[in-house]
């Protein structure tokens, strides 16, 4: 059991989105060292709650701390210092190379009107590299691929290194190959710095394999909290995607696919 003091913390959360209730009540906190999954339907609501959680749009009742502290009081640069987010898709608003996209990870870090040192280059250097994109430095954006932009804004959460991920599809565009690096290394990242992640996923298979614990929407507010193992159920599962699951157990741990 992880008695580590919360990142982020909800209490008596409630979220709604065009009238439609997201979550009711929810007690949840964000340890140190945990991955966590979130899972639904498509428009259940994962997005809406994970911009909540990262303090971009409001609740309508219950509260949200940082690090013991009030959300909604807390100093925006100080919310970028240690909640890192990546949403769908975000374009950006015009071409820049590789590198000075990496480098935008290095904000929240810098005074008003401090440009990046060689350090700060330094680092996103190391950044690119861990995601496959060394040598892209001088690319355009505009020339990269879904998979290779969807890497370069892993990247840029590297660069900015905090200590909380809010993760909307982060292998969205991306290859087996590409997913699971991707993965593994937000796995790392967790267990060797004490980080901590919470990703919205797809794929059920992917929650098994990368996710400790795991918050599912049910719709109507409805939602479900707790290991991974305890969770993943055929029953949970198919109430949860509204179609019949099935398990099967193997040597990486249980399989899921549709009946």
């Amino acid at each position: 059991m992880n008695n580590l003091s919360p990142i982020l913390k909800t209490r008596s959360l409630s979220v709604s989105i065009g009238g439609k209730q997201v979550c009711r009540e929810l007690n949840f906190a964000l340890r140190p060292g945990e991955r966590w999954g979130m899972l639904g339907l498509n428009g259940v609501g994962k997005t809406s709650l994970l911009h909540t959680l990262g303090g971009t749009r409001h609740g309508d009742a219950g509260e949200i701390s940082l690090d013991g502290a009030g959300l909604a009081a807390t100093p925006r640069r100080q919310i970028a210092q240690r909640v890192g987010t990546m949403y769908q898709d975000s374009d950006e608003a015009f071409p820049s190379s590789v590198l000075e996209a990496a480098l935008i990870g290095r904000h929240p870090h810098l005074h008003a009107w401090e440009w990046e040192s060689a350090q700060d280059e330094e680092i996103a250097r190391a950044a690119l590299y861990s995601v496959g994109l060394s040598g892209f430095e001088a690319r355009s954006t505009a020339t990269l691929s879904g998979g290779e932009r969807r890497r370069l804004a892993l990247a840029a959460l590297l660069v900015q290194d905090p200590q909380l991920f809010l993760l909307d599809e982060p292998v969205n565009h991306l290859d087996v190959h590409h997913q699971i690096a991707a993965l593994e290394l937000l796995t790392r990242l967790t267990r060797e710095q004490s980080k901590a992640l919470l990703m919205v996923l797809h794929d059920v298979n992917l929650a098994t394999r990368y996710c400790d614990y795991v918050l599912l929407l049910f719709g109507e507010g409805e939602t479900l909290q707790g290991p991974t193992r305890e969770l993943l159920t055929e029953a949970n599962l198919a109430r949860l995607y509204q179609h019949p699951m099935c398990r099967v157990p193997t040597d990486a741990g249980d399989f899921f696919y549709p009946m």
